[in-house]
Parts: C-alpha cells; sequence; structure tokens
C-alpha cells in the first residue's frame, strides 16, 4: 500500500513502526504532529476499544483528536473447533458449551482484544458461559486448539488456512456481517445469532486540524492503492474484505464502534490485565 501511494502522491511514504502500550505509543505521536498530512497513523480497532477500557493511554478521545481520512480493511474471524468435538455447525457447538457451563475452553488475544470481545458478543447472546483462555497471539493458541488443550478460538482466515489442512481443525462460521467471498459457504456467527458481528479493522487518520483538501487527497490516493485488482487478489483470499467510503464513513464507524464496545466493557465488567 505504501509502495502505491508513494507513486500516486510524487513523495516516499515510509512504515515506522512505533509499537507498544496498546497502540497508543504511535497514536500519541501522530495525535502531536503537524496537522500537514505527512504524519500519518494507520489505527486499528484499538482506537475504539481502549477510550473505554483504558481511558488513560492516549487518545483518550480518538474522535476529536485524530483526522479520519479512510477505512483500509476489514479482517473478520471464523470460528475454530477442535474436530473432535461433535459440533458441525454453530447452533451445534453452542448446544454442546450450554450443556456445559465454563468447561469448554475458548482462546483469545488477551483482554480488550477484538477476539476477545467477540467471545463475550456470543456468549451473552447464546446465554452460556465459556472458560476462557489469553494468549499471545494466535499461532500458540491454535496449537493448543489442535492438541485438544482448549476447545475454540476465534481467529483470523490467514491464521486458520494453514492449521485445517490436516483434519484436526473443524472450522464453524465466520464472524463478519454477510458471509465473505473467500469462504462463501461458511456461514455467518449473526445467522445463528442475530446482531453478532465483528472484526478487526486497519484505517488511516491524520492529526486533527489536517486541511480538508489534504485529507481528500490522501483518501483518493489510499483508495486506489487498496483498489488495485492485485491488492484485491493478494488479500481477498485471506479472507481480508476491502473497505470504500472516506473521511465521512471511517467516522461514523468509529463512533459506533466506541459506543459499541464500550457498552459491552462496561456491561461485563471487563478490565484491562
Amino acid at each position: 500500500m505504501a509502495e502505491r501511494m508513494a507513486a500516486d502522491l510524487g513523495q516516499p511514504v515510509v512504515v515506522e513502526n512505533r509499537t507498544g502500550a496498546a497502540a497508543s505509543i504511535a497514536a500519541a505521536h501522530v495525535v502531536r504532529a503537524r496537522p500537514d498530512g505527512y504524519t500519518l497513523l494507520l489505527g486499528t480497532s484499538t482506537l475504539a476499544i481502549n477510550p473505554t477500557l483504558q481511558p488513560s493511554l492516549p487518545p483518550q478521545d480518538p474522535l476529536r483528536e485524530l483526522a479520519p481520512v479512510a477505512q483500509t480493511y476489514d479482517t473478520p474471524f471464523v470460528l475454530l473447533v477442535n474436530a473432535e468435538l461433535p459440533a458441525r455447525d454453530l447452533a451445534g457447538f453452542l448446544d454442546y458449551a450450554r450443556a456445559r457451563p465454563g468447561e469448554v475452553m475458548v482462546a483469545h488475544s488477551g483482554t480488550g482484544s477484538v477476539n476477545h470481545l467477540l467471545t463475550e458478543m456470543v456468549q451473552r447472546a447464546a446465554g452460556l458461559r465459556f472458560g476462557q483462555v489469553p494468549y499471545r497471539g494466535a499461532p500458540p493458541a491454535l496449537l493448543d486448539l489442535k492438541a485438544g488443550r482448549v476447545q475454540a478460538t476465534f481467529a483470523t482466515l490467514s491464521d486458520a488456512q494453514p492449521q485445517l489442512e490436516d483434519g484436526r481443525l473443524r472450522l464453524l462460521a465466520v464472524s463478519s456481517r454477510e458471509r465473505i467471498a473467500a469462504i462463501p459457504a461458511v456461514p455467518t456467527v449473526q445467522e445463528t445469532l442475530p446482531g453478532v458481528h465483528a472484526a478487526f479493522w486497519q484505517a488511516m487518520f491524520a492529526p486533527a486540524g489536517t486541511p480538508a483538501p489534504v485529507i481528500a487527497r490522501l483518501a483518493a490516493s489510499l483508495r486506489a492503492a487498496t483498489g488495485a485488482p492485485e491488492f484485491r487478489a493478494l488479500w481477498g483470499p485471506r479472507g481480508v474484505v476491502i473497505a470504500s467510503g472516506g473521511p465521512e464513513e471511517l467516522h461514523r464507524m468509529l463512533a459506533s464502534e466506541i459506543e459499541s464496545w464500550g457498552r459491552l466493557i462496561r456491561e461485563t465488567g471487563i478490565r484491562a490485565d
């Protein structure tokens, strides 16, 4: 994406990884930067989760402190279970877990991760209780799922695909609003639990106060990069859904997610580790 934007803008586009503190180090750097369009943030779902889960981390108010440019993509999750479970679909898995309160162990990527919050949504909507086990990333969780030490997890399709080849895992559902082209035969979670959907997203932001013409130029360049057939051909088979729309759509999406994730976190009493 950086290469395509650089060619379009006639400027080098340098990717600088500033990791740590639930992505707030990178966000804080951009919030403080000059609003000239030359310092940008590739933010993620954490921008919608942190204001409630970890309100001391910057930006406390991303809608005010950052200027939305455009969303890049959504990455929905697929529900995987150990193939030794008798469940053949999501309804069967929920019945199995409902009959064993707290015994079916579901792996996730840590407190406040999107797949953790999705797990909370599922158990609330289904009226059941899972056991939950946090992991540092998908690889160790999938290894334990294959070994039967946990019984289920929500993972991205790109992480799941290599693990499905030997038949020890079963794919039951996808967490997107609609079925995705990469696995069209796999039903969505909300076909069984209406209203339950979630995805990890990435989007571009600029510092607040960046002039509207600059935002518009950046949004157009981003759309051109992600709309390229080669880009879609690379990411589509991995379950990545390329987003459309510009600043207004991104602003509405972020506002909606801050509200919905915040309500879930408050109602469930989830606290940061």
